[in-house]
């Protein structure tokens, strides 16, 4: 892909202006005017943009499969603390977690600077589209995690062999590392994405810069570093009050007389939860997600919003 995103380059004209900030400046006759500052991009520049987007993409991915595969030391010395017990399991599962942030969130921050040098906030959308070149085979790899654990548990019910399970369980582990790569991909892609509409929010509203310091900025950061926390309460949530009402179910099925009557489960039931949970149990996140700024921005303005935005941004990756 960085071969073949060359030719692209002599689309472009040889030089091309990019705005980059506004600041106040003084003019000859003593009185403040809004000063554009704009930053000279050349099509090599563009590339660099792509091309740093594009590689930390692989880099996060590579770093997500050592984190996460079964093949790696991170996930076997977890794999040992799970013969010792729960406590050392859940213990050192959230510190691989934490750890495994460290290299990705490094290598986004160094395609935002790069990026925005060379090219401002046009620059972070390349980045963005550079990084989401690789995401669909990602995605399309994605699909194989499900597939075969869906064929481990067809083959735990049906009674086969115990080598069957064995070799659906090491699909399955490859599945699961597929699926943690191809959200590696979407969370990178989605800050770039995240900061570019930022960027264009903070320009479309008038504001040269956005100072934290200031209570406003710095109270609606606060309040949108909550917001990722109370996005993901409400979807688990959500999640554990369907699987509640779903176990209750099966029970009630199999009580009732289901394997001695020998007669087929009633599938619609248990499908009906699953869809209306789905639907219903969303209403409270989404509201949310679009309520939130649309509600600090009514009563405080886009100074309010932006402290919002950039809360949630960092926060939410």
């Amino acid at each position: 892909m960085s071969a073949a995103i060359i030719p692209l380059l002599y689309v472009l004209p040889e030089t091309f202006e990019i705005p980059l900030r506004t600041m106040k400046a003084i003019g000859e006759d003593g009185l403040l005017f809004d000063k554009v500052v704009t930053a000279t991009c050349t099509p090599w520049k563009a590339y660099g943009c792509v091309a740093s987007g594009l590689w930390s993409g692989f880099i996060i991915g590579w770093v997500t499969e050592i984190y996460t595969s079964n093949a790696y030391s991170p996930v076997q010395e977890l794999a040992e603390a799970c013969v010792i017990g729960a406590a050392p399991n859940i213990i050192l599962g959230l510190a691989l977690g934490y750890m495994s942030t460290i290299i990705p969130i490094l290598c986004i921050a160094v395609t935002i600077f790069v990026s925005f040098t060379f090219a401002g906030m046009y620059g972070i959308a390349l980045a963005a589209l550079g990084m989401l070149g690789c995401l669909p085979i990602a995605l399309a790899i994605d699909g194989y995690g499900p597939i075969s654990d869906n064929a481990g548990g067809i083959a735990e019910m049906s009674g086969l062999h115990k080598s069957v399970r064995e070799a659906t369980d090491k699909l399955d582990a490859a599945g699961n590392t597929t699926a943690a790569i191809g959200k590696g991909f979407a969370i990178g892609s989605a800050c770039l994405v995240a900061l570019a509409l930022f960027g264009a929010f903070v320009t479309r509203t008038g504001q040269s810069e956005v100072n934290i310091l200031s209570p406003l900025e710095f109270s609606g950061l606060l309040v949108g570093a909550m917001l990722p926390y109370a996005f993901s309460a409400l979807t688990m949530s959500a999640v554990g009050q369907a699987a509640n009402e779903m176990i209750v179910e099966i029970t009630r099925q199999f009580r009732s007389g289901l394997i001695s009557d020998d007669r087929e489960p009633d599938y619609d039931r248990c499908i009906s939860i699953s869809t209306n949970a789905s639907l219903k149990k969303m209403i409270a996140p989404g509201v949310l997600v679009i309520g939130a700024p649309l509600l600090v921005g009514i009563l405080f303005g886009p100074r309010g919003v932006s402290g919002l935005l950039a809360g949630a941004i960092v926060s939410g990756v």
